[in-house]
C-alpha cells in the first residue's frame, strides 16, 4: 500500500485536470508567447487567459497579476521591489514570517532599512495593539502572513491592512498557504500587495504570483526584456502558467465546500490527539481547516515523523523549508512554546483526496509508535 500524504501544506499532487491542461504546452504548443507568428501568438493566449484565472480566484483584475517562479520569489519582489521605490524608513514584518520575507527584511536592514518585529499571541495572533505600537516610528511597508504555515493560524489581515494604511504604510501579505483553504479576495483583503504560489492548491511547481495595486511602484527584481510589464524579464513558463491558471480556476470552485469537509475530519484527529496526550499549537486561534501543529511532551518530533514514515504516514514536523534544524520552530517560539515541547512538534496537513479512514488509521499507528517510544524511554531511566 502506498504511504498516506499528510504533508499537504509542503506540496500537493499535482491535479489530473492541472496536468491535462498543461500537456499540450510541452509539445503542440511550444512557442515563444514573445513571438509575432502563430506559435507565440497561441502561447501569448494561454497566458493572458491564465492571468484572467489567476485574477478570477484572487479578487483582482488580470493587469495586477506578476508571474513569478513560486512565493518566494513573489515575496522577495514585493518587499525589496517596494523598498527600491520608496524612502528608507521602517519595515515591520511579523516574527512567525517565512524566511523568505524575513531574510529579505534582514537584506533591507544592512541597506539602511530599520527592521521591526511584531509579536503574536500565545495563540499565534497579532494583536492590532503590537501593530499600532511598531508603527509610532516611521514605517514604508508591513508584511503580514495571512496563514500560517506550520500551524494554520489565519490572521486578520483586512483589519491589520487598515491600521498599516492610516499610518501611511504600504501593506503586503504573503497568502501562498491559503490559496484553496480559504476565499481570497484581493479588494477586501485590503491590501497593496499579495503572494501565491501553484504548487499548494494542486497546481504545479516553480509558478506563482504577485498581485500588485497598479497605484504602487515597484522595482524588478529580474532585468531583462519587457515580460511582466517590465517586472519579471524571462520567457515565460507557458505549462505552469496554463497549469496555474486551472488550479486557481479548481480552487475558487472547490474551497468552500473542502474547507467544510477537511474541517471535520481536522476535528476528529484533534479530539483523537487530546485523547493520546497531545499539545494541540494555535488551537485557540482560527486556522486553516486542513491543519493541525501537535506535540507530545517528552517525544521528539523528528524521532516520531520518521517512526509514522515508516508506518506508512507522510507528515512533517515543522515548515519543509526548515526541516533538519535542531530547534524548536521559530514560529513556536515566538508564541512562547518552550524550546523542549516544541521539538516535539508534528503537523499533519490534510488534503481534498485525504478520507475519515485515514485519520483513523493515522491514530491508530500513533498510538502504536507512542506506546513503544514511551516504552523504550522508561527502560532507558
Amino acid at each position: 500500500m502506498s504511504p498516506v500524504y499528510f504533508d499537504h501544506n509542503a506540496t500537493t499532487p499535482l491535479d489530473e485536470q492541472v496536468l491535462a491542461a498543461m500537456l499540450p504546452y510541452f509539445r503542440e504548443h511550444f512557442g515563444n508567447p514573445s513571438s509575432r507568428h502563430e506559435y507565440g501568438r497561441e502561447a501569448r493566449r494561454a497566458v493572458d487567459n491564465a492571468r484572467e484565472q489567476v485574477a478570477d480566484a484572487l479578487g483582482a483584475h488580470p493587469s495586477q497579476v506578476i508571474f513569478t517562479s513560486g512565493g518566494s520569489e513573489a515575496n522577495n519582489l514585493a518587499i525589496k521591489g517596494a523598498a527600491a521605490c520608496l524612502t528608507p524608513t521602517q519595515l515591520a514584518i511579523t516574527n512567525i514570517e517565512h524566511p523568505c520575507v524575513s531574510k529579505a527584511g534582514q537584506e533591507l536592514a544592512a541597506q539602511g532599512w530599520k527592521l521591526a518585529k511584531i509579536g503574536v499571541s500565545t495563540a499565534g495572533r497579532i494583536d492590532a495593539a503590537a501593530l499600532e505600537q511598531v508603527l509610532c516610528q516611521p514605517t514604508g511597508l508591513v508584511s503580514v502572513m495571512l496563514a500560517n504555515n506550520e500551524t494554520g493560524v489565519v490572521q486578520d489581515v483586512a483589519a491589520l491592512a487598515e491600521i498599516a494604511k492610516k499610518h501611511g504604510a504600504l501593506m503586503h501579505s504573503d497568502a501562498v498557504q491559503a490559496l484553496g483553504k480559504v476565499p481570497l479576495d484581493f479588494a477586501a483583503l485590503n491590501v497593496d500587495l499579495l503572494s501565491v504560489s501553484a504548487h499548494k492548491a494542486y497546481g504545479p511547481k516553480g509558478i506563482g504570483a504577485l498581485v500588485l495595486n497598479k497605484a504602487v511602484e515597484i522595482k524588478a527584481l529580474i532585468v531583462g526584456a519587457a515580460h511582466e510589464k517590465g517586472l519579471r524579464a524571462g520567457t515565460e513558463n507557458v505549462p505552469a502558467i496554463v497549469g496555474f491558471g486551472v488550479a486557481c480556476e479548481l480552487a475558487a470552485q472547490r474551497v468552500a465546500e473542502q474547507a467544510g469537509r477537511l474541517r471535520g475530519l481536522r476535528d476528529e484527529l484533534e479530539r483523537g490527539l487530546h485523547e493520546l496526550g497531545a499539545v494541540i499549537f494555535g488551537a485557540a486561534a482560527e486556522r486553516l481547516s486542513n491543519t493541525s501543529f501537535f506535540g507530545f511532551p517528552g517525544i521528539e518530533g523528528e524521532t516520531l515523523v520518521m517512526a509514522l514514515d515508516n508506518a506508512g504516514f507522510a507528515v512533517a514536523s515543522g515548515a519543509a523549508c526548515s526541516s533538519g534544524s535542531t530547534q524548536a520552530s521559530a514560529t513556536l517560539l515566538a508564541m512562547g512554546v518552550e524550546n523542549e515541547l516544541g521539538r516535539a512538534a508534528v503537523r499533519v496537513s490534510l488534503g481534498k483526496d485525504t478520507t475519515g479512514e485515514q485519520v483513523r488509521m493515522f491514530l491508530s499507528a500513533l498510538q502504536g509508535e507512542l506506546k513503544r517510544m514511551r516504552g523504550l524511554a522508561a527502560m532507558a531511566v
